[in-house]
């Protein structure tokens, strides 16, 4: 019978031995992870040591995603009959259940009780006063990205004194260097989200926040919006417009990435006659003057190699991304490598996908960097569309669920097949064709230069750079610098 210890260490391990037949590999299989470990053996009993920690695309070496993990020997999921009791293992928790390997946070950053039983125990202000720093969230934790990461770096480079704190479901993400993590619903994050002066933000709050007196919000969102959101949904649910306009409420500016998406984010989310910012997105900046080389070597891809960004959005009616595409055969049919981007409601419940030259990227730390490397983006109704028209290069649409979506689940803020700069496909056979064409970048070359000019005007590669001017100028930041 197998005998399992977890051992702490400046890399935490998972220790197997057995008598008998000896596996020539082992790993910690999950949805978005696996931890490849070592075999030695003496005599008839060998022993297997697993790190419980990561690197992930060539970034720094982490825990493991929270979650379950297949104990993998020669390939094969192999059940774990015997329970193992929750251990404490720095910066997370690891234990045996259900004959798998959970991780999780370690329990001293357990969350604190809901946040209306801390209100009434601490009352708004039990955390203490306000102070000059600054909370990051991006996608609930889930990665440090997007907006709030081009602006964390941004104040980094101007006001280096400034303590940035980062929202993360656990210390599996890698947060910017110098900044500090919190992990959600831990006593750490009520006290750094109740006390910085300054919160950015590019969703929901959550937890029953109360902006404070003197404290601000900036919320980025995260993309120009081509589904209908927030207030625009169809069917009229008043505790979901309960919902909506409360939240609305703790933002004290909003950031848009242009004019089109400040009416609609306004509207939507009753967001009129306050603070709008127009400043294109601090998260393309890297889309106008970064290099793409260094991800591609993180990847493992080839510099002459044809790379697809396949980014389809996330669906009402599922969990995890959709299958409508064959991605293998598709990087077969087109000669190119296919990184699979799930939406960022996929992350957890879903399961990277695998194949030849097929690379799941869902939870690759930001997506500009994947955009940067993309030869050509193929997504459905994603705002990602929106970001990735300002590089110029192609884009291709692939929505068999055109009608469904547009009818039953979302609805359009206008007519995509009149005015997206790439072909519209339904069938892989279309995509196929679209991509393999040569002439598409030159046949919707028009459309392309009208989109760009309505959308990415201010996609400069200074926005960023703006953005935080005006928090300093607005004393929103206060640097001792």
């Amino acid at each position: 019978m197998m005998q399992l210890e977890f051992t702490a260490g400046a890399v935490p391990m998972l220790v197997v031995t057995a008598d008998g037949f000896r596996p020539t590999s082992v790993a910690l299989q999950g949805r978005r992870a696996i931890a490849v470990g070592s075999v030695s053996a003496t005599g008839d009993t060998w022993r297997a040591k697993v790190p419980l920690h990561v690197s992930r695309w060539g970034g720094p070496v982490l825990p493991l995603p929270s979650g379950r993990y297949e104990l993998m020997l020669d390939g094969a999921p192999t059940e774990i009959a015997t329970s193992h009791p929750r251990v404490a293992l720095g910066e997370m928790d690891a234990e045996v259940v259900d004959g798998r390997v959970s991780v999780s946070a370690p329990a001293d950053d357990a969350p604190l009780p809901p946040r209306g039983i801390l209100d009434r125990v601490l009352g708004p202000r039990g955390f203490g006063p306000l102070r000059d720093t600054v909370f990051f969230e991006s996608f609930y934790g889930r990665n440090a990205s997007c907006n709030p990461r081009a602006i964390d770096a941004e104040l980094a480079r101007l006001a280096p004194d400034v303590t940035r704190y980062w929202s993360v479901v656990d210390h599996s993400v890698a947060v910017p260097d110098g900044a500090v993590p919190v992990i959600e619903g831990s006593a750490a994050w009520h006290r750094a989200r109740s006390t910085s002066r300054l919160l950015v933000v590019n969703d929901w709050l959550r937890h029953g926040f109360v902006r404070r007196r003197g404290q601000r919000v900036l919320q980025t969102w995260h993309g120009t919006p081509l589904k209908r959101l927030a207030l625009h949904r169809a069917g009229f649910d008043p505790r979901r417009s309960v919902a909506i306009v409360r939240e609305s409420l703790r933002w004290s500016v909003l950031l848009a990435q242009n004019p089109f998406a400040a009416g609609i984010l306004a509207r939507a989310y009753a967001f009129v006659g306050r603070p709008v910012w127009v400043e294109g997105y601090p998260r393309n900046d890297v889309l106008i003057d970064g290099d793409g080389r260094a991800v591609r070597d993180a990847l493992g891809i080839d510099h002459e190699q044809r790379v697809l960004l396949y980014a389809p959005t996330w669906r009402d009616d599922r969990e995890q991304m959709v299958d409508f595409l064959d991605v293998e055969r598709l990087a077969r049919d087109v000669d190119a490598v296919v990184l699979v981007r799930g939406h960022s409601r996929t992350l957890i419940p879903g399961t990277d996908a695998r194949g030849a030259r097929v690379i799941d990227v869902t939870g690759y730390p930001d997506i500009a960097e994947l955009l940067l490397v993309a030869d050509g983006l193929i997504t459905d109704y994603s705002s990602v569309m929106f970001d990735y028209s300002a590089t110029g290069k192609p884009i291709y649409v692939f929505a068999p669920d055109l009608e469904h979506y547009r009818g039953e689940l979302r609805g359009f803020y206008f007519d995509l097949a009149e005015r997206v700069p790439g072909p519209m496909t339904a069938t892989h056979d279309e995509l196929t064709a679209a991509l393999t064409d040569a002439a598409v970048p030159t046949r919707f070359a028009e459309r392309a230069a009208a989109w760009r000019a309505r959308f990415n005007a201010r996609d400069d590669g200074r926005a960023a750079e703006r953005v935080v001017a005006r928090l300093l100028d607005q004393g929103m930041i206060r640097s001792g610098r």
